[in-house]
């Protein structure tokens, strides 16, 4: 992988318009896609492009194909279905049966079998009549199908956290901007009207300054097989490892539980979980603003079993604008407000004048008086949301700028990957957020990038 230095973003200002209906329906020729060249796939314009009962007509629609369609994939897929906007004709996953189970739930929303179902996800961005993709694949290949996606012409939205290190958040980052792409980062909290209006409260001023920052995040988990056994029929075991380091099949793809906590998938809940406290976070304070960090704490790192990813973590950042952070995994001995104690995720921003803690699609704050607060007209105003699949859908057609965009999901990732750094160096970090880099730390800095296997890159 190249270094991340490599991977400054460039100047992209303008949006890319719309694809025309000729122009995208015309065979994408010379398609480069990661890790090989992808084959164009012929598509047939049948009748329910054309609108049927309350559904928009075919040129004010978005075409859209889904990667990964296991249960939070569905998640989406059924909230794209419900949709008179959108035009889902293509999914994809690599078992067999999560695709035809995908399949049929399209085929059966729109009473058609139109939709198509692929095993290769390269097959499904290679079509021309695509508009966007949805991505709720394994971690490790969010960062990977997003820039290929990109590439290919596609606007995206990719499940949380954005990716397993910071020169792949970076080099995502950039690919978006160059290709002008709509992306909408799946940290679904951002379209819960409380959560925005936990951000409205500290960004204007309603607690006073910000003096202090605790996240907490559901914990990690140990344990996993490693008993070598038989890949199950329906499964491109290979196609599913990707650019991950190649290992004997144990049963790790089998569900979220058995690959979240591995490192070569994961960051474990630090990342997983921890994505949502961590975007909420950033919605309601600029971490990037803040001067450098430094970064310390400890951390568990299982040896038994396959699950090595980071549990029992207590991290702390020192902002040079004199804010503390902390980062824990729930369970860990903290000093915390009561009415937040034994809650699984938060974000509790306190300042001079009282607290606000926005968590996973919820609210608490003190004083309580908060909580009825008007956000007057020259007041800080967050971007309000008709639901998240709603909003990149709609963000797709005006190319508006979504909800939950691409720099701050690299924000918040960047969180959890230097959490994660220092916990497995054990030593301080100090990290310059202007130019995304370590300072003086050779051995941290080469923990940014992660090597993948042949022939995946990005």
């Amino acid at each position: 992988m190249t270094p991340p230095t490599a991977f400054a973003a460039k100047s992209c200002t303008a949006k890319r318009p719309r694809q025309s209906r000729s122009s995208r329906r015309g065979f994408l020729k010379g398609l480069l896609v990661t890790g090989g060249a992808a084959v164009a796939a012929p598509y047939v314009l049948t009748s329910t492009a054309l609108g049927q009962g309350a559904r928009a007509p075919a040129s004010d629609r978005v075409v859209l194909g889904y990667i990964g369609t296991g249960p939070r994939g569905m998640m989406n897929i059924r909230e794209q279905l419900g949709s008179p906007k959108a035009q889902l004709v293509a999914v994809c996953d690599v078992w067999e049966n999560r695709r035809d189970k995908a399949k049929q739930a399209v085929d059966q929303r729109y009473g058609n079998s139109d939709c198509k179902a692929y095993s290769d996800f390269r097959e499904l961005l290679a079509r021309p009549d695509i508009d966007a993709v949805g991505i709720a694949s394994p971690d490790h290949w969010h960062v990977p199908m997003t820039i290929a996606a990109v590439s290919a012409g596609k606007d995206v939205s990719v499940e949380k956290p954005l990716g397993i290190s910071i020169a792949e958040d970076i080099a995502c980052r950039e690919a978006v901007k160059r290709h002008g792409a709509v992306l909408q980062y799946g940290a679904e909290s951002r379209s819960w009207g409380q959560c925005a209006f936990g951000a409205e409260l500290v960004r204007s001023g309603r607690i006073g300054q910000v003096r202090e920052i605790r996240v907490k995040s559901p914990n990690s988990g140990a344990g996993g097989s490693t008993v070598p056994r038989p890949v199950p029929p329906g499964l491109d075991y290979d196609l599913w490892l990707g650019p991950a380091p190649w290992r004997p099949y144990t049963g790790c793809p089998d569900g979220g539980r058995n690959w979240w906590h591995v490192r070569d998938y994961a960051l474990g809940f630090m990342a997983g979980w921890g994505a949502h406290p961590l975007d909420l976070l950033v919605s309601a304070f600029d971490t990037h603003l803040a001067g450098t960090w430094e970064i310390e704490g400890t951390g568990v790192i299982p040896t038994a079993g396959r699950n090595d990813a980071v549990k029992d973590w207590d991290v702390g950042i020192h902002f040079a604008s004199g804010v503390k952070m902390t980062y824990r995994a729930a369970g860990i001995a903290q000093d915390e407000e009561p009415r937040l104690a034994g809650l699984g995720d938060y974000a509790q921003i306190i300042g001079t004048d009282g607290w606000v803690a926005i968590r996973y699609l919820g609210l608490a704050t003190e004083p309580e008086s908060l909580r009825t607060s008007i956000i007057g007209p020259n007041d800080v105003h967050m971007p309000r949301s008709p639901g998240h699949e709603a909003n990149f859908i709609d963000c797709v057609l005006s190319r508006k700028t979504p909800v939950c965009p691409i720099d701050d999901a690299v924000r918040s990732d960047t969180i959890s990957q230097l959490t994660d750094i220092a916990v497995r160096t054990r030593r301080k970090i100090t990290w310059d957020p202007t130019a995304e880099r370590i300072i003086g730390d050779a051995g941290a800095s080469r923990m940014m990038r992660r090597t993948m296997r042949e022939p995946w890159q990005v």
